[in-house]
């Protein structure tokens, strides 16, 4: 009797092996045509001081396409500083793709691809809401460049960070246990309908490489981000500086935000923001100085982490033909700056 309800329940676990195996097949299938390879190319300073010593280096990403117009959602920072975006279908056609919206808070953005190949397969958003930890999730992406890998797990964690944003916005991600390595950034995170419920974002580890624990921007974050309101990408990337750091760079407020680089032909661009060009040491954090130090956007001062979030958004809901208005700290002076959003 023991030895046939041995065999019993062995051949139930073997079935369901079975069956969940095919399951997750099916589903690869079904949605993996909608994930896309990102390759970028982008120009940095190369910090040694001098501001028209630049560096062109590469990079790549995963995003997943979420309209027949075009519209394919990544990681910010993988395409933030991008000068050039191709994009590469399943089908293996190549095509360039520009940026929409960026939201580096939340660490997602929006293309738009110059083209979307005939019959492909769009992938849907799932409620992210709903998602319950233990829920078994997977990912598909180009980890270290290897074409579309399948990596499986649960969602392990969820966590919301106090910071808010406008429209009643809160940062919140998932974290999970399934294997991601660089090239996964930006990629989808699908539930058992094929829905996407989060975007790649990063990894906790002390080696460099994946230790069990990542993080995916949450579906409804980047619904909220990326299609809530008018569509803005300004082409900044910096840093948040206030305390110590202000006093030692001469700050005329507590707060400001320090431009590291600017995209080339980006709003910022042809503004005028400069981005830093000399690297340097301030205690244990590394910036790149010498660029412009963001004071205020439409008389918003920017003395707070809240304060750069909330001016933003104003730039997000400003309409065509608008001016906004930037106080920068340059080379020691405060100047004014006034820009028609065209």
């Amino acid at each position: 009797m023991k030895l046939k309800l041995y065999s019993t329940v062995t051949l139930f676990f073997i079935t369901a092996s079975l069956t969940f195996g095919q399951e997750l097949t099916k589903l690869y299938e079904k949605v993996s045509p909608s994930v896309v390879q990102i390759i970028v190319k982008s120009e940095t300073s190369k910090g040694i001081g001098d501001p028209y010593e630049m560096v062109v280096s590469g990079g790549m990403g995963t995003g997943v396409l979420m309209s027949k117009d075009g519209d394919i959602v990544t990681a910010a920072h993988v395409v933030a500083n991008a000068s050039e975006i191709e994009i590469v279908y399943k089908t293996g056609e190549h095509v360039s793709a520009s940026i929409e919206v960026v939201s580096n808070i939340g660490d997602v953005a929006l293309l738009k691809a110059s083209r979307v190949p005939a019959n492909a397969v769009i992938a849907k958003f799932g409620n992210s809401d709903k998602v319950k930890i233990g829920s078994k999730i997977f990912v598909i992406g180009f980890p270290m460049g290897l074409n579309y890998s399948l990596s499986t797990g649960v969602v392990s964690g969820y966590h919301k960070q106090e910071i808010k944003l406008g429209k009643g916005i809160k940062i919140e991600s998932f974290q999970t246990d399934a294997s991601i390595n660089t090239g996964n950034s930006g990629g989808p995170m699908f539930n058992y309908k094929g829905e996407v419920i989060g975007i790649v974002s990063s990894i906790l580890t002390k080696s460099g490489g994946f230790e069990g624990i990542g993080f995916a921007a949450t579906s409804n974050l980047a619904k909220n981000l990326l299609y809530k309101g008018d569509h803005f990408w300004f082409g900044v990337d910096g840093t948040f500086i206030s305390g110590i750091i202000a006093e030692i760079l001469n700050l005329p407020q507590d707060g400001g935000f320090l431009v590291s680089s600017v995209t080339p032909s980006s709003p910022a661009y042809f503004l005028g923001i400069r981005g830093g060009y000399l690297k340097s040491t301030i205690g244990r954090q590394e910036f790149l100085v010498g660029g412009d130090i963001i004071l205020s956007i439409d008389n918003i001062k920017i003395d707070s982490i809240e304060s750069v979030t909330k001016a933003w958004e104003v730039l997000r809901n400003k309409k065509q033909y608008e001016t906004v208005t930037f106080k920068v700290l340059r080379s020691g002076s405060v100047k004014e700056y006034s820009w028609k959003i065209r």
